[in-house]
């Protein structure tokens, strides 16, 4: 990330400021006092939370979120940095008035009379401030949103942790100053983490990558998230109480649905490293453990891996950097973004590289090695996978044509496919007779 602060930054942060802040509390109060006159509000609370203390003092941390809010506009060192915070607090606001609209709910407990400043504090919140807007906590999404922005920008481990402990004890405190019950926090959180999600700091925004797939493949699996996400969300809102929490992996599923069918790889927002984006992490969370918990249960068939050199019958060409393996046409890339495998593959429902992206060697016949134009492909395939392949004569060839089996620590722990640049090194070749499956 470039430390380098553009041009009149301040300038359009306080501009953003002078529209955000009279939005915020004209949509806000209009919210409390049109929801303070209907007949159909709602509570939801579990008796546990009576057990939780009432904490005057944490109306400090409570309050310092409207500092923060300002504090950020300080921290972008770019307009595209400084419009995409913006837009992720406008879309938080948005997304929060809705759902105190179309949920609307009250605060049930009665708070005591409190002295000092403390007590002051508490008066002067409560000035414009009602016991209604309650779910999604629009403080929590905010909290998101500005942490990701601060945790964006602070160096230094004592400074980061300074900096996680006041922000989870803001998170805290809007239960300990009786202003939210417990339901608030999680889906304010998941509200906060949709935005962040939406509107990345780095690439186009989510909604500006919708593409409807071709594939049909691609559209029936969409299909099958799709019904997943509607059964569970349809048992959360039947069940109502705890069983809402169930709305995360409903999320989660549509989510992977939407990739499948309009986002395509992009929504997943992997970066150089390979890894997805904390709003991507904790949005599709319920997934990810999921799909953890069947690659564990199926790590007995995966054995060590088995090297392809002298390039694969079938196997193609990745553009972008020169090195490929595919099984029945569907390509595994190695890109700058990381290892990307195409649907059903290595990475469950993870949309992999497109056509335009990979371009297919010519088959070979029986005992044939295919080459690639520029070179030799190498990678690493694991065995389940290759004889999968094999029993479904997706790989042209035969045994002798395909791997050898490589020896060295370099292949002794199963993981995603690695492709090398051609000519690299094949120190680790064993001698003639020893490959084989």
């Amino acid at each position: 990330m470039s430390t380098v602060r553009e041009p009149g930054l301040i300038r359009r942060g306080v501009l953003w400021l002078l529209l955000l802040g009279p939005l915020f509390f004209l949509s806000y109060g209009l919210s409390n006092t049109f929801t303070a006159g209907r007949s159909d509000v709602g509570s939801l609370v579990f008796a546990w939370e009576s057990s939780i203390p009432l904490w005057p003092w944490t109306i400090l941390p409570y309050w310092s979120i409207d500092l923060l809010y300002g504090l950020s506009f300080l921290l972008p060192l770019s307009r595209l940095e400084m419009d995409r915070h913006a837009l992720r607090l406008l879309s938080a606001q948005l997304i929060c008035i809705a759902g105190f609209l179309l949920w609307p709910l009250r605060f049930t407990f009665e708070r005591p009379e409190l002295q000092g400043v403390f007590g002051w504090l508490f008066d002067v919140l409560m000035g414009f401030d009602k016991p209604f807007n309650q779910a999604p906590s629009l403080h929590i999404a905010l909290l998101v949103i500005i942490w990701a922005m601060f945790a964006r920008h602070t160096r230094g481990r004592l400074m980061r942790w300074l900096l996680h402990g006041w922000m989870g004890l803001i998170g805290l405190s809007v239960l300990t100053t009786w202003q939210h019950h417990f339901i608030d926090v999680p889906s304010g959180a998941v509200a906060g983490a949709l935005c962040v999600w939406l509107w990345p700091v780095e690439g186009r925004p989510v909604l500006g990558s919708l593409q409807p797939t071709r594939d049909r493949r691609r559209w029936r699996l969409a299909a099958y998230y799709a019904l997943g996400s509607a059964v569970l969300g349809g048992l959360a809102l039947y069940a109502g109480g705890i069983a809402l929490l169930l709305l995360w992996p409903a999320l989660a599923l549509l989510m992977v649905a939407l990739n499948y069918a309009v986002l395509g790889a992009e929504g997943f927002q992997k970066g150089p490293s390979g890894q997805l984006s904390y709003a991507a992490r904790w949005l599709l969370a319920p997934y990810l453990i999921g799909a953890w918990l069947i690659r564990v249960g199926g790590r007995a068939a995966i054995h060590r891996p088995t090297r392809v050199r002298g390039g694969v019958p079938g196997a193609g060409a990745c553009t972008r950097s020169g090195g490929i393996v595919c099984c029945g046409g569907r390509p595994v890339c190695r890109t700058a973004g990381g290892t990307h495998a195409g649907p059903g593959l290595l990475q469950p429902a993870l949309p992999g590289p497109g056509g335009a992206q990979c371009r297919t060697l010519p088959r070979g016949g029986p005992g044939h090695r295919a080459t690639a134009p520029a070179g030799p492909a190498t990678g690493v395939l694991r065995p389940g996978l290759l004889a999968q392949c094999l029993r479904r004569g997706r790989l042209a060839g035969t045994r002798r044509a395909l791997p050898e089996r490589a020896a060295g620590p370099a292949t002794d722990r199963p993981g995603p496919p690695r492709v090398a640049a051609p000519g690299a090194p094949r120190g680790d070749r064993q001698p003639a007779g020893g490959g084989g499956l």
